[in-house]
């Protein structure tokens, strides 16, 4: 090959030539040095090409070599290494099928074998990988290790994706003994090195045979292979998998004694770090990053992550800090970490000064990092700040959108979840599935039948599945009122298909909508398909066991929650207690409560109601007392109830004070419910008079239904109809169709105790001529395990005669 087909010198000169610009002229050129040899070797061409691919020009190396008349194998896989080395295996699987139609002289060998391979691998392109594989079994004869073990890494790459086809669609439940490729490659192998080792005790990790990996590093040291540090890289996930704390400390001592090659590595270190810090031991792992001198930032990363990951934002961002004053480069997994930790904690003047800290040493904020500041402020409860982050993007993704749109729900700003959706699709951004999640989420708050079932047809129309979407389908007609909807999508679901979340969302769905009943046979249902209820399963359906005067289902559901260590769960705990209290077991309820071992304010609210329905005034401002000395600070619904057990038991003065504290110590706005608890106890003791002031100087505050209401029954309790007549006709000013008929018929006895029949006539000719009607109160009691239903005037019972007969019995007694 002429020396003028070459763009470039292939090697310097001694001295510097004299020569005319034009490549191809071919006058003399005088030099000082002996003429190099006129024939050009091919180690010179393939270390030029090799330069060239390494100076990231694989183009350039490409034309090069097509001006190569007969290049030989070696030329050929130069190039392949070149795309691979330039992370350009698409055209490196191109040159490869260039050289098996260019020449039938071009013989591929191992080398080529491997580095088409490594391209496959890198491109996941399991077809043309097996169509190599079958390439060089009729090509070579006898395969040098190299190529088998391309062959395993090939094998083992692809194969641990989820989705691929040949692992039908999903890892889990894959026969790994029958069709397990890299396994079989591995077994075919007469000569092993450590390399084929690695990739295979990787591979068993990437399946999750956490106990086949630990093996075969055992038998790995049992043939004498020497171990490297991506053998200790690769088995340390097995031991973490296993949660075997013992082994991962012997397998450290293994790399101490090993000496500085292993301990000193840091992937290694990571690993190491990573393992111990998923096995909980924190202490052991920070040993582990303080003993190595030459940190990185992937060591800083994995030991931050530990933190995070094991609960501990706090050591998390301390170390952050450490990193910081070390003056080391962080990356974006630094950041996130950072972000994520602040979040855990929702320290919001932290958050605003990471933040600033971020924007100084980032000259240009990746989306990744930007929407981890979404996230943040969003947790900071700052959903003004996080928009104004994200209005102010440059660039924004799906996930900014989503995160933004999943930010308002969670805050309750639905209506701007929804319109944030709107305008994301108007920028011509897709709804996934976690923009779905969002909008049937604030369907659901919002009570939106209308955007439910728009998001429901959508899912339908693009055939959106994903994990949970049937339990948020399910919740959404149930809170939006369509509870037969939802028992509808609920029956045509395949039962097989259906996990704890979907059984949980009807259950609480059917007690959400007072169908009792149905919710305890789907809760039976449940059991009959082996799925295990959960805490959330137990915490919907024990309310419904006082529902329906069911105290024994409640104590056989209590039975169940012990038996699967369910009771201490403070949800399970405080259904358990509100079940037992409204069903008069009130022991019962209270030795409950002294056995959840973490009470929040629901908890101590739940069990002061119970006081008060029972008439135990004094143990629940007690009970009160001791929750402010626990550090719970109450909320406004359990100063309702402390108001209401106030009622009860007649502690006026005490109730007064507890109401004139809200505001003043607790910050707590009263309402509509404190304002009617305090007319209620004062009406209750006699205080008629005092109540109707102190409705009246509420103002507009006072314009409610249940207030006014509160205060007719006192003047019914007291025979105080004067005041009735007036408080009834502010009751009418405020009439709202059926909301007050209660009132109506109030009003009516009251005139019907004082014997003035005239107005009794009068208020029941107003509830006749404007169509309403008293719903007929309906009571449950169990009797022998039956759920028996009374109502006045019952005939439906079936033993209503042998009912009405023994109570006239009772009756003629009673006058005896």
């Amino acid at each position: 090959m002429a020396s003028s087909a070459l763009p470039l010198p292939l090697s310097p000169p001694s001295t510097t030539p004299t020569s005319n610009n034009n490549p191809y002229h071919s006058s003399p050129t005088i030099i000082s040095s002996p003429p190099p040899n006129p024939t050009l070797k091919t180690p010179t061409i393939r270390s030029r090409l090799s330069k060239i691919c390494q100076q990231g020009q694989p183009h350039l190396a490409r034309q090069l070599f097509d001006t190569i008349p007969q290049p030989t194998t070696v030329l050929w896989n130069t190039i392949i290494i070149g795309y691979i080395c330039n992370n350009m295996p698409q055209e490196a699987l191109l040159f490869y099928s260039h050289m098996k139609n260019s020449s039938p002289h071009t013989k591929c060998d191992s080398y080529t074998y491997s580095s088409v391979l490594k391209a496959c691998a890198l491109s996941r392109n399991l077809h043309i990988g097996k169509a190599v594989h079958c390439h060089f079994i009729r090509g070579l004869t006898n395969p040098s290790r190299i190529v088998y073990n391309a062959l395993l890494n090939f094998y083992a790459t692809c194969l641990s994706s989820m989705d691929n086809k040949e692992m039908g669609g999903c890892s889990k439940g894959f026969d790994y003994l029958k069709h397990d490729l890299v396994c079989k490659i591995f077994n075919m192998m007469r000569k092993r090195d450590v390399v084929a080792w690695n990739t295979m005790i990787s591979w068993y990790v990437k399946t999750e045979r956490y106990l086949e990996a630990v093996m075969l590093f055992k038998n790995m040291m049992k043939t004498g292979i020497r171990l490297t540090a991506v053998s200790f890289v690769s088995v340390f996930p097995a031991l973490s998998g296993l949660e075997d704390y013992n082994n991962s400390e012997v397998l450290y001592g293994m790399l101490l004694k090993l000496g500085s090659e292993c301990v000193e590595d840091l992937f290694v270190v990571s690993s190491a770090i990573f393992t111990f810090a998923e096995l909980g031991c924190l202490d052991f792992a920070r040993k582990i990053f303080e003993s190595c001198s030459q940190r990185n930032i992937e060591i800083w990363n994995t030991m931050i992550g530990g933190y995070l990951q094991n609960n501990c934002p706090v050591e998390g961002i301390k170390l952050f800090l450490q990193a910081m004053e070390s003056e080391i480069v962080f990356d974006d997994v630094t950041f996130l970490s950072a972000l994520s930790a602040v979040s855990q904690l929702q320290w919001l003047d932290l958050a605003r000064q990471l933040h600033g800290y971020i924007i100084k040493n980032l000259h240009i904020l990746p989306v990744i990092v930007a929407n981890a500041i979404l996230v943040m402020y969003s947790r900071c409860n700052s959903i003004h700040i996080s928009f104004e982050v994200f209005d102010k993007m440059p660039e924004r993704d799906v996930i900014s959108w989503n995160t933004m749109v999943s930010a308002f729900v969670q805050n309750g700003l639905d209506d701007e979840g929804l319109l944030l959706v709107y305008e994301m699709q108007k920028q011509g951004f897709l709804v996934d599935s976690v923009t779905v999640t969002a909008l049937l989420s604030a369907a659901s708050n919002l009570r939106n039948r209308e955007i439910g079932k728009q998001t429901h047809a959508y899912l339908l129309r693009r055939g959106i599945q994903f994990e949970g979407m049937g339990s948020y389908i399910l919740d959404m007609y149930a809170k939006s009122g369509l509870i037969r909807n939802s028992q509808l999508f609920f029956k045509k679901s395949n039962s097989s298909d259906r996990d704890q979340a979907t059984w949980n969302a009807m259950i609480a769905g059917l007690a959400q909508n007072g169908l009792i009943e149905e919710a305890i046979v789907v809760f039976r249902q449940m059991l009959q398909q082996n799925v295990m209820p959960n805490a959330v399963t137990l915490a919907s359906v024990v309310p419904a066991c006082s529902l329906m005067g069911s105290i024994d289902l409640g104590k056989q559901l209590h039975g169940f929650s012990v038996r699967n260590l369910s009771d201490s769960n403070v949800f399970v705990g405080t259904a358990l207690v509100d079940m037992y209290s409204k069903s008069g077991a009130l022991k019962l309820a209270e030795n409950m409560f002294f056995n959840i071992p973490k009470k929040n304010s629901v908890t101590y609210t739940t069990m002061i109601l119970g006081y008060g329905q029972h008439g135990m005034g004094e143990k629940a401002l007690s009970l009160f007392r001791s929750m402010q000395a626990s550090g719970i600070q109450p909320d406004a619904i359990t100063f309702v109830v402390v108001l209401a057990a106030c009622g009860y038991a007649g502690l006026v003065d005490e109730g007064l004070h507890i109401f004139k504290s809200m505001e003043r110590e607790f910050n707590i706005q009263p309402s509509t419910e404190h304002y009617c608890c305090v007319a209620d106890m004062l009406g209750k003791v006699g205080r008629v008079d005092e109540a109707y002031e102190f409705v009246e100087q509420l103002g507009e505050e006072g314009n409610s239904l249940e207030i006014w209401g509160s205060l007719l029954a006192a003047c019914r309790l007291h025979q105080k109809s004067d005041l009735g007549e007036v408080v009834s006709k502010k009751l009418l000013q405020m009439d709202t169709g059926n909301s007050t008929i209660g009132y109506h018929v109030l009003l009516s006895n009251i005139y019907a105790e004082e014997g003035n029949w005239e107005n009794v006539e009068r208020v029941r000719k107003e509830l006749k001529e404007k169509g309403m009607r008293k719903d007929v109160g309906c009571s449950r009691i169990e009797v022998a395990g039956c759920v028996n239903y009374f109502a006045s005037k019952d005939q439906e019972h079936p033993q209503s005669d042998e009912i009405y007969e023994l109570l006239g019995m009772r009756k003629e007694m009673k006058i005896c």
